[in-house]
Formats: structure tokens, sequence, C-alpha cells
């Protein structure tokens, strides 16, 4: 994985950024992100694109540098999990602990360079019919002790986590 900062600079010179993006809250204690984005697809087109990641996740947010290592598992134990075929290993991104699916998955773990602290993050992904497709939400809160500067790091969570969500939209396509 690159750099906080490397990935910050990354962020600005693509202008990523979903229909809706905010840093909801931060602290030194942790940080709220919510990102929305409005799609041209129904609820179970949407769902059946979120949980393959490897459609749309951002080979640069990833350890192995391939997108087509990412899985995940939609169901309470599941993993969003990724190989790494270079040295035989694996990591757990995140631990699935709530499904309704073409509704909401929500799953728990730090995300990247905030994997190896003392901090608890859960992503929590909704989906509501709407006249003509279907808005998508991604509320991701990152909680706990930790040596990095959080407030420092939020608008950094946000832009990985709302890129993530923007390029979902651009596999399934985005409502005005």
């Amino acid at each position: 994985m690159k750099p906080a900062i490397s990935v910050l600079a990354t962020l600005g010179l693509l202008g990523v950024t979903p229909a809706s993006a905010e840093v909801v809250a931060a602290s030194p204690m942790g940080l709220t992100s919510h990102n929305a984005v409005r799609l041209k697809a129904t609820p179970e087109q949407a769902w059946a694109v979120l949980v393959k990641p490897k459609l749309y996740w951002s080979a640069e947010h990833s350890w192995s540098g391939d997108a087509a290592n990412l899985t995940l598992d939609p169901h309470a134990g599941g993993c969003f999990c990724e190989a790494l075929p270079r040295d035989a290993g694996s990591v757990e991104h995140m631990r699935v602990i709530f499904v309704r699916p073409d509704q909401e998955l929500r799953m728990a773990g730090a995300l990247g360079p905030f994997q190896s602290e003392a901090l608890t993050g859960t992503l929590t992904v909704t989906l509501k019919p709407i006249p003509g497709g279907t808005e998508m939400d991604w509320t991701y809160k990152l909680g706990g002790y930790t040596q990095l500067d959080l407030v420092q790091f939020a608008p950094i969570a946000d832009g990985v986590v709302g890129e993530q969500l923007n390029r979902l939209a651009a596999v399934v396509g985005k409502l005005d």
C-alpha cells in the first residue's frame, strides 16, 4: 500500500469525488466518513457488483497491487479478503457482520494503514430504491487508540472510501 501522503496526492490529482462525500466527524479518537451516490441500477444489480470488489476496487488500495485478488463472502462471518500470491499470503480487510441482500451490508475492520493500529472500523453500506435506480450510501466509522493523527487522516480515509464507491458507480452507471 502507498504511504498516506501519496494516497492523498493521488486522490487530488484524480479528482475522485462521489455525488456526495463528507467527513462527518474527526477527532484524535476517531472519524466518520459518509459517501453517497445515485446509481442507474436496481438494488439487486448494484448488490451484485458490490459483493464482487475485484470489479471496482482500486488496485492502488490493495496489498497485492491487483484487484483480481479481492473477494467478499456476503454472509455473517464472511471475509472481505485478498490473496497475496507472490508470497502465498493473505489479508483480511474486513469481516462481514450484518447482511440483508440488496439492502444493507456491514463489515468490521480497519482498512489499509489503520490495520496495524489499535483501531476498530465499521463500514455500513445501504441500498435504497429510488426512481430510476438506487441510492447507495457508504458510512465508515473508525476509532480507538493510535499514534496517527486521525484528524489529518480523516479526509484521506474519506477520499479512499469515496473512490471505491465512485469506481463501483462507474461500473453500474450514475444517475444525473
